[in-house]
């Protein structure tokens, strides 16, 4: 063994204790929240919601249909090859493996990939899996500054000042959201110089150089497909805010079914607050019992009861692990039918994808890096 092979083994080793830690941390939180809302209490949830489980599960699959879609469309090359089976198939495999976290989505998305095979050049199915994880991302965080908005707004708080004070951090969040939509019409490096601001504090400026040619090239990306293929970027766009509109209506439906009193516009906001959820517990495997945690106190702060809001985390993830299995079932089955072809470039459309997606601006920056950056933005 090598020197850098010892080297990358033992800082392999802390990481692999803290997961694990993380992981017995996340199923020792669950269970004691469990015991303390009842198990029969929680049970008795889940019955009342009954039939609409199936309901749930089904919804799940038209979302994964959704995003399946979304994704085909940030193809700037011919996928007549590329079957609806095999692109579905593949999205259900990489939304299973990222269930286990951030190392999970950076291989899951490698594995959407690689599954696509021969059918699409590899450069182009990089730079398509950047792009969708951007729209995704975005289209993400819009959802979440809105549903934070409109917590603020509809949190009772009793003290004018606070209320006041709530409206303004409401109208900046806003007004974030509104100069970021500009940004992205007009071909803006806002996220580039942005972050070149934030590299000025001392303290950020080494942790923010080392990702300034990551951050460059997804923008790059973005900003390329928005201006050189317009309609597949706005109808990409709109299919990912049908994803997150589905999301709602599953948190509507499934405390509906419980008997919660709660309107469609609370049930965006709860949707916007379990992104941030999930952003927070995406250090944990499965974010397991953050998860479920966050949903109790969501639960709390629009007067459902705590049980019900670890009910409807309960529920949805009980939908996720269905496809999760799916997908799994889909990768198992591929694997003994015999492996996609390898992957091969064609032609001077892959280079010039290659060149769009990575040369210009990230020349000088290591592969694993710039994936493991794109990548990560489809954790929201």
């Amino acid at each position: 063994m090598t020197s850098t092979e010892r080297l990358d083994t033992h800082r392999e080793a802390p990481r692999g204790f803290l997961r694990s830690f993380l992981l017995l941390l996340g199923i020792s939180l669950l269970g004691y929240m469990v015991f303390r809302a009842g198990p029969e209490t929680v049970w008795k949830q889940v019955r009342t919601v009954g039939w609409g489980l199936a309901l749930i599960i089904t919804m799940g699959g038209f979302s994964q249909l959704i995003k399946t879609c979304a994704w085909r469309q940030t193809f700037a090359c011919d996928i007549s090859a590329l079957s609806w089976w095999r692109s579905f198939g593949a999205q259900l495999v990489s939304d299973a493996v990222g269930q286990l976290g951030f190392a999970g989505k950076l291989f899951g998305e490698s594995m959407r990939i690689s599954m696509l095979g021969s059918a699409v050049p590899l450069a182009n199915g990089i730079s398509s899996s950047a792009i969708d994880g951007g729209l995704h991302a975005f289209t993400a965080v819009v959802v979440t500054v809105l549903g934070i908005s409109v917590t603020l707004l509809l949190a009772p708080v009793v003290d004018g000042r606070w209320r006041i004070y709530a409206l303004l951090l409401a109208a900046v969040l806003i007004a974030i959201v509104a100069i970021s939509a500009v940004a992205l019409a007009r071909g803006w490096r806002l996220m580039g110089n942005a972050a070149r601001a934030i590299g000025r504090l001392p303290r950020l400026r080494k942790l923010v150089s080392d990702k300034l040619s990551v951050i460059d090239s997804a923008e790059q990306n973005l900003l390329s497909f928005c201006r050189e293929e317009p309609v597949a970027f706005c109808a990409s766009l709109i299919l990912n805010f049908l994803w997150h509109a589905m999301a709602v209506l599953e948190v509507y439906l499934i405390l509906r079914f419980m008997g919660a009193d709660v309107a469609l516009v609370g049930a965006f906001a709860m949707e916007g607050l379990t992104k941030m959820i999930n952003l927070v517990g995406a250090l944990s495997p499965g974010n397991l019992g953050t998860y479920e945690g966050g949903n109790m106190l969501m639960a709390n702060l629009f007067g459902v009861t705590g049980t019900a809001g670890l009910t409807l985390a309960l529920c949805r993830r009980v939908r996720s692990i269905f496809w999760a299995a799916v997908g799994a079932t889909y990768m198992i089955a591929t694997k003994r039918g015999g492996s996609p072809s390898p992957m091969k470039v064609k032609g001077n459309d892959a280079d010039r994808i290659l060149r769009r997606a990575c040369n210009p601006v990230a020349s000088g920056a290591n592969p694993k890096s710039l994936c493991a950056g794109i990548f990560s933005a489809t954790n929201v």
